[in-house]
């Protein structure tokens, strides 16, 4: 059986309910999350993601599929959302892909098949038997707190699929356009961000009534503005990088 962790997971393992887990403590960041200038973003999160993050679309094949991830940084390997404490920004929305580490949900491979259900897995660094959590009782029973994990696993990896769904509509209907951002940094130097893609707002125009009626009928057309007005947090990303600049210079 081979499982593939997702993006900054190390090795995952299937979820035991005799396993005791060490969970991260309110506020503080999963290490992987420190050197990541975008975390993946699901369907529902849009509006509140769109307050504080620039939302923007990446593909790693080539455009044939697209994610949508929220902007954390200005260059490779930063997360200005995160202090030297490793503690995210609590004026903030966190992402679900955050919070729920080190717990998610995997599909696996049995003789290099893949299976339709998905199981749930955890970091393997995270069992620790001395100082872990139980989520299960002696009975197997699931605790509160599992019952408020699994929760938030099984809607996050529903809502997925909608985001997945939503990507697909917009790529297909030729609204995904690849830009970059530049700018000069105070400390000398410059930004450059490329790979992203944005909605086209001109090419809203060019479609056909049933295109647009579709986009408004899933959802699809509220989150496409929440992206583009999003976009303006470009600016503010720039400002954290400052206020990050003058913390390291001290």
């Amino acid at each position: 059986m081979k499982i593939n962790p997702p993006f900054g997971y190390s090795e995952i393992v299937v979820l035991n309910k005799t396993q005791r887990v060490a969970l991260q403590k309110a506020g503080v960041a999963p290490t992987f999350c420190k050197s990541l200038n975008a975390i993946p973003l699901s369907y529902s999160e849009f509006p509140r993601a769109s307050r504080d993050y620039p939302l923007v679309f990446i593909s790693g094949d080539s455009g044939k599929t697209f994610g949508a991830v929220a902007v954390t940084g200005l260059q490779a390997a930063q997360n200005l959302f995160i202090d030297s404490k490793g503690e995210w920004d609590p004026g903030v929305y966190l992402p679900a892909y955050v919070r729920r580490y080190p717990f998610c949900m995997a599909k696996i491979k049995v003789d290099n098949v893949a299976r339709s259900e998905r199981v749930v897995c955890v970091e393997q660094s995270a069992l620790d038997e001395k100082n872990g959590q139980s989520m299960f009782n002696d009975k197997g029973e699931p605790l509160p707190l599992w019952t408020q994990t699994e929760k938030l696993l099984r809607e996050y990896e529903a809502d997925l699929m909608r985001s997945e769904e939503m990507c697909d509509i917009l790529n297909s209907y030729g609204l995904l356009e690849p830009f970059s951002m530049q700018a000069a940094l105070n400390a000398g130097g410059a930004m450059h961000l490329t790979g992203m893609h944005r909605v086209n707002e001109a090419k809203l125009e060019t479609l056909k009534a049933e295109q647009c009626r579709n986009l408004i009928r899933k959802g699809v057309m509220g989150r496409l503005y929440a992206h583009l007005i999003s976009l303006d947090n470009f600016a503010r990303l720039l400002d954290r990088n400052v206020a990050h600049q003058k913390t390291d210079d001290r």
